[in-house]
């Protein structure tokens, strides 16, 4: 078979198989989602779907400010600490005469 034979079986076919698949309601579909449509997605589930992921979004800024509260917390208790391990080593220093070293 030459080449001429080939590539005019494959134009047919594959002509015949996009043209197949724009007429289906999936060729739609892609269609409308390549326009910037909803996809087929009625109005009514798009809102419930907004309002979820809204309320998914403030759930998460609410855990985040919780996570910063814990970290300032988790801060000064480890200053608190320090501040305590460090307390008896700068008050034994007080018990040497003035010329000691």
């Amino acid at each position: 078979m030459d080449m001429e034979g080939i590539l005019a079986i494959t134009f047919i076919f594959g002509g015949g198989s996009l043209f197949l698949l724009a007429i289906s309601p999936i060729g739609r579909a892609i269609a409308n989602r390549i326009q910037g449509g909803s996809a087929g997605v009625p109005d009514e589930t798009a809102r419930r779907l907004e309002a979820a992921n809204q309320a998914v979004l403030d759930e998460l800024e609410h855990v985040r400010h919780e996570l910063v509260e814990m970290q300032e917390r988790l801060d000064f208790t480890e200053r608190m600490i320090a501040q305590q391990r460090e307390a008896p080593r700068l008050g034994g220093g007080a018990d040497r005469a003035p010329g000691e070293s």
